[in-house]
């Protein structure tokens, strides 16, 4: 996750947790060129609560009135957008049963609109094939639970549909346990497994033919 988040994690994360501490709204838009989908447009909107959090602690917002100076503005961005070596962007898409590769975040911007952090950006598609995707919006380590909006919006190509499956959050939550009860307490209590996967919303997107 961004480097501006860390610390509040930090102070909400206790070990082997089962729930995430940031829930996000996560629309998304597919845009296809000549059949081929080449990029993944993401606005992620944040909880009113984390937002909370997160502007306090960057010492925004004082009075509580919902709007940001042009300096607040600038300091909230640096904050989400900075984001740290290694982070794949928590999107993921796959053809055939194969990940396909995604270029680096572009046209990333933040805003802040009735108490709610949201951020936008671009992921381009560096190698795909034409027709179907599965796309998914997760946090491996399940700090984060995203949320696809509907209607996912598939542009460029009148002949695909996105459908949304969502998670069986039940089985999900029944595979954690299930983990956590066979794992050390000692290593549950430094390494949570990585279950984000299974609480993932599924985008597939079908071309026909």
């Amino acid at each position: 996750m961004l480097r501006g988040l860390t610390a509040i994690l930090a102070m909400l994360t206790a070990p082997a947790q089962a729930h995430p501490h940031l829930f996000v709204d996560a629309d998304v838009a597919l845009v296809y060129e000549a059949g081929t989908l080449r990029a993944v447009r993401l606005t992620w909107t944040y909880d009113e609560f984390f937002s909370l959090l997160l502007t306090e602690d960057l010492g925004l917002d004082p009075d509580m009135d919902g709007q940001l100076t042009g300096a607040e503005r600038a300091t909230l961005s640096d904050a989400v957008l900075d984001w740290p070596e290694g982070y794949e962007g928590d999107l993921y898409v796959t053809q055939g049963g194969r990940p396909v590769q995604l270029g680096a975040r572009q046209d990333a911007s933040v805003a802040f609109e009735d108490g709610q952090v949201i951020e936008r950006h671009t992921r381009p598609v560096a190698a795909a094939a034409p027709g179907d995707a599965t796309v998914r919006v997760y946090d491996p380590g399940y700090y984060t639970a995203y949320t696809v909006v509907t209607p996912v919006t598939v542009t460029g190509n009148a002949a695909c549909t996105a459908q949304v499956r969502r998670a069986d959050l039940i089985a999900a939550t029944e595979k954690v346990d299930e983990l956590l009860y066979g794992m050390p307490q000692d290593e549950a209590e430094v390494a949570f497994p990585e279950v984000g996967k299974d609480f993932a919303d599924t985008i597939r997107v079908s071309c026909g033919g």
